[in-house]
């Protein structure tokens, strides 16, 4: 007795058992490559690419001179800090490590200080 292909076919798949849930992991692995490539292209839109890299220090600054400043902080091999900045005044005694300058553009020097400064 002759068979033909698609009787062999037929064979082959019925003997697998057939399960619906494969359609649905592939969906998962793409939504999950997706998602890594949408974040890589944010990254790289507001060109820091320095926050996808391990070694590198970055700080970012929201809002700067207003109540509601805040800075992140990331250092190599360290979690990243969220410095939430407030009206209020520290007080103590403590090491004199140099003056800021705000310019007349708005940015700010930092001078270090040669260390013969009394504490605060």
């Amino acid at each position: 007795m002759r068979r033909s292909r698609n009787d062999r076919r037929k064979q082959i798949y019925e003997n697998e058992e057939q399960n619906p849930l494969t359609g649905v992991a592939n969906l998962f692995d793409i939504a999950m490559v997706f998602s890594v490539a949408l974040l890589v292209a944010l990254v790289m839109s507001y060109q820091l690419p320095e926050l996808l890299s391990p070694t590198e220090n970055i700080t970012i600054v929201k809002n700067p001179g207003e109540k509601n400043m805040e800075m992140i902080i990331k250092e190599a091999g360290e979690p990243v800090r969220v410095l939430d900045m407030s009206e209020n005044k520290g007080t103590g005694t403590g090491e004199y490590l140099g003056s800021a300058y705000r310019l007349p553009d708005g940015t700010i020097v930092y001078v270090p200080g040669d260390g013969n400064e009394t504490g605060i």
